[in-house]
């Protein structure tokens, strides 16, 4: 049984964020969690990885009132929240059904069909409100470059899974960072891109130091 001093549940800017996990697809160069082990004073990096739906819930209800108060709530941590599909799904059907009113955001590298080897979003589009997918850049190469991916075709599972997505009629969202020193995104392609897919897009700034 995971302990309540995991930090599965934390806040940034007042809104609740859920952490499934530290494990990830990618390695990007943006990624805040090789720049610090905590954000904003909550340490994220999980002593085990297997955290299961319940896990979160405890923690949910350990600050109840908070979440009450709150419009959203946000999967997104050190690692790849999707990877933990079926425990999203089982902590997502709960939210809905205790919160209503609360609208569910997934941020993800888009790796998800791929790594679970069939379409993952027919069972998230019931429960998410919005899904942010990590489009990183305008290419493979680019991409490849930036994001240090684990699995084979990753740029193009990625616009795969954002159209998949939008399909679903989920409110999707693709992202990019800029001003990575170093690499050359271009945000103006990535922008034609991301509206092809059907998806909006965002821009988001490269945080030297993290939060």
């Amino acid at each position: 049984m995971i302990e309540v001093n995991e930090n599965l549940l934390y806040f940034l800017d007042g809104k609740p964020y859920i952490n499934m996990t530290n494990a990830c697809t990618n390695a990007c160069v943006f990624c805040v969690r090789d720049q610090k082990e905590d954000v904003q004073g909550a340490k994220l990096w999980l002593d085990k990885d297997n955290i299961l739906a319940n896990d979160v819930i405890k923690q949910i209800e350990l600050k109840k009132d908070v979440i009450l108060n709150c419009s959203e709530i946000v999967f997104c941590g050190y690692g790849e929240p999707l990877i933990r599909v079926d425990e999203v799904v089982r902590v997502s059907k709960y939210l809905k059904e205790k919160y209503p009113n609360l609208k569910i955001r997934i941020n993800t590298n888009g790796h998800a069909n791929a790594i679970h080897k069939r379409n993952v979003v027919l069972e998230l589009a019931p429960y998410i409100d919005i899904i942010s997918v990590s489009l990183n850049a305008q290419n493979e190469e680019v991409y490849n470059k930036i994001s240090n991916p684990k699995i084979e075709n990753a740029y193009e599972e990625v616009k795969r899974f954002i159209r998949a997505c939008v399909e679903e009629k989920i409110f999707t969202i693709a992202s990019v960072v800029a001003n990575v020193p170093n690499y050359p995104v271009d945000i103006q392609r990535c922008e034609v891109i991301a509206k092809s897919l059907g998806a909006k897009f965002r821009v988001r700034d490269f945080i030297p130091n993290g939060y």
